[in-house]
């Protein structure tokens, strides 16, 4: 029996974690995560000779707001939000914000006016 994921965060935690096998040449992938603030990412950091990357990069970085999973950066050539879809999120809660997608208008924040 699948063990069942207590909240979305988790859900998400998971199905970002499964993507920090990348071992490519010269560089290693990191699992990031922020429990508080339900930010899960995955980070590339380069070993000091790798031939074209000189600093790390954000491979993946997912955030869960409310009832929503945002996604900001996805580089991977397995999409998260296949993975979502396929796990039963619906695509309606699934924000692709490196495609161009927004948050609805009631989760984007608005600057304080002085």
């Amino acid at each position: 029996m699948d063990r069942v994921m207590e909240t979305l965060g988790d859900l998400v935690a998971h199905l970002v974690a499964e993507y920090d096998d990348a071992e490519g040449y010269k560089d290693k992938s990191y699992y990031l995560k922020d429990t508080h603030q339900a930010i899960y990412t995955i980070m590339i950091v380069p070993d000091d000779d790798h031939p074209s990357l000189k600093a790390p990069r954000l491979m993946l970085l997912a955030r869960v707001i409310t009832d929503l999973v945002v996604i900001d950066v996805d580089t991977t050539d397995r999409p998260l939000y296949q993975e979502l879809l396929r796990a039963g999120i619906p695509r309606e809660q699934i924000v692709l914000r490196y495609t161009g997608e927004t948050l609805p208008a009631h989760l984007q924040s608005t600057p304080e006016s002085e």
